[in-house]
């Protein structure tokens, strides 16, 4: 696993100078403040056109955008209204006060945001940008697991269809997964697709006996145990931070292990001084702007869907109204009670058992 260290980055462009042909004033340089990190100063004036017009465009058109902490920083601290892993787009999502909600993540999450927000206008803006997780299974899938498990509860990852979340009974997310399935108060649970992390949960749940899926996401199941060795011996002392989508036998070699809100919550509250986040390589820049003190060790395991997000696209999404996206209204009503049944869940740990010990 090759790593990259943020703060050796950032000393690499500190040399670069904010400025721009004579006569000329640097555009947005608050905005550009926040980035500054991870965006050379050289390449700003190329990405400031679409940000000011996103600007524009939302209050023109009543907009908002919903950033997962996947997408690059000069979308997740520029133009983002609210940022968040899964569950907290899911919650805000329902809340919104907006007439448009521009989805910058894959596609089931703008599925999800439209199935909280029937009437309002939801816009994906590259619609290849999908979900190797979520395409491991399908409606049909879970049908014929039912049949095969009668009268086992389905607990569906959010990393999923529409259609898949209305084949289910509740839906959940890498933050909230153990909380759903304790809530069922039943000895055995479906819980799909995900393997790593039902496996995952399984430690966090002994008591139920949880049945698995075959899928996995193509960004985390990549990660190994030797990784996590590696980046021990080359940064002695470093804390390291796994997603549950890991394999378990990286989390078990990691300190910690929780959803991307979490992560974001242990870096801040913890402080380590140096610290390796075993997921997507955008988290860590994003969490890097605000923690200057923190060095970052990135492993350079990219998500190429959530990649195909771009200012670029975000704006054309707003000045076009493309693309839209629609959930057959039968279909919705399923899979929206799957998804509200997931939010009226309530919290009973913040962290594994494993890890709080």
């Amino acid at each position: 696993m090759l790593t990259l260290s943020i703060k050796e980055t950032a000393m690499s462009q500190a040399g670069s100078a904010l400025r721009e042909p004579a006569g000329r004033a640097f555009p947005l340089p608050d905005l550009y403040e926040r980035v500054s990190r991870h965006v050379p100063s050289i390449e700003w004036p190329a990405l400031a056109p679409d940000v000011e017009a996103i600007l524009r465009l939302k209050r023109e058109r009543n907009a908002v955008v919903l950033a997962h902490n996947y997408q690059a920083p000069e979308i997740f601290h520029t133009v983002a209204d609210i940022v968040g892993d899964s569950l907290a787009l899911a919650r805000e999502a329902a809340r919104v006060d907006a007439d448009v909600i521009v989805l910058a993540g894959v596609h089931f999450m703008a599925e999800t945001a439209k199935l909280l927000n029937p009437r309002k206008t939801v816009l994906m803006p590259d619609m290849a940008a999908g979900c190797s997780l979520a395409d491991s299974i399908t409606a049909a899938d879970v049908r014929a697991l039912r049949a095969k498990y009668p009268g086992v509860p389905v607990v569906t990852y959010v990393n999923t269809s529409a259609a898949v979340k209305a084949e289910s009974d509740v839906c959940c997310t890498s933050g909230n997964a153990a909380d759903v399935v304790r809530a069922l108060g039943v000895p055995r649970v479906l819980m799909i697709p995900d393997e790593f992390l039902a496996r995952n949960v399984q430690q966090q749940v002994p008591e139920v006996e949880l049945l698995t899926w075959a899928g996995h996401c193509e960004v985390h199941e990549r990660f190994t145990p030797a990784d996590i060795a590696e980046v021990r011996d080359s940064y002695p002392g470093i804390t390291v931070i796994a997603h549950p989508e890991c394999p378990p036998e990286v989390v078990d070699a990691s300190d910690f292990s929780g959803s991307t809100a979490m992560m974001m919550n242990y870096v801040t509250e913890k402080r380590p001084s140096q610290v390796v986040l075993v997921t997507e390589c955008s988290m860590a820049d994003n969490i890097a702007v605000a923690n200057p003190d923190i060095e970052f060790i990135k492993p350079c395991n990219l998500c190429p869907h959530m990649k195909r997000i771009s200012l670029r696209n975000i704006r054309q999404a707003l000045e076009t109204m493309t693309h839209e996206i629609t959930v057959e209204e039968g279909l919705a009503e399923r899979a929206r009670l799957a998804v509200e049944r997931m939010l009226a869940v309530k919290p009973t740990q913040t962290v594994s058992p494993r890890q709080a010990a």
